[in-house]
């Protein structure tokens, strides 16, 4: 999948006042982290950052363009409206290009087990791991597919095929996912 991008501009006003003007002119307030802890506060565009942010996971790294200059990025908070369902402000981290970082991810699973067309019980145990990795390794998602376990076995997170680069935290022998017999 291409880098997703999002275009950003240094803003100097920060308070209530310049927040509500900006999302009246169709921008959203943000602010930008880099791994030194220091803040940054930048506007984004409403319906450029709602395209992006709505079709993205957590470990999704977008390219974020502040004043001309590429960063890659994470969205790690955004606030928002629930009524009427519009984003307020938003945060973003840019971390070292080889800081590596730990975080949990959702695994997908695909297929049907062998073990439950032959009658067995599916139990899903775990739908996360932690993994360790730096912005340009991290994986959007992870798609495991089951339909190989028989009854009685199970997915263990050894069993999942990750890049090289991305490092399990988790333990190897955690079940996934078990295929239990039928009473």
């Amino acid at each position: 999948m291409s880098k997703q991008t999002i275009n950003a501009k240094t803003r100097t006003t920060t308070g209530k006042t310049a927040a509500k003007r900006l999302r009246k002119a169709g921008s959203i307030p943000a602010v930008v982290y880099n791994d030194k802890g220091e803040a940054t506060s930048i506007e984004v565009n409403e319906v450029e950052f709602n395209k992006v942010w709505r079709t993205i996971t957590p470990t999704t790294s977008i390219n974020l363009v502040i004043d001309g200059k590429e960063n890659l990025a994470l969205i790690k908070d955004t606030e928002y409206n629930i009524r009427t369902d519009k984003v307020l402000h938003a945060d973003f981290f840019v971390p070292a290009a080889d800081e590596k970082l730990v975080t949990k991810i959702k695994i997908h699973y695909t297929g049907t087990p062998a073990g439950v067309l032959k009658g067995g019980f599916k139990k899903e145990r775990n739908n996360q791991i932690k993994i360790k990795a730096c912005i340009a390794d991290l994986p959007e998602t992870i798609v495991a597919d089951i339909s190989k376990i028989n009854v009685s076995e199970a997915l263990r997170v050894k069993d999942l095929q990750l890049s090289d680069k991305v490092e399990i935290l988790s333990d190897e022998n955690l079940p996934l996912v078990t295929v239990s017999p039928a009473r």
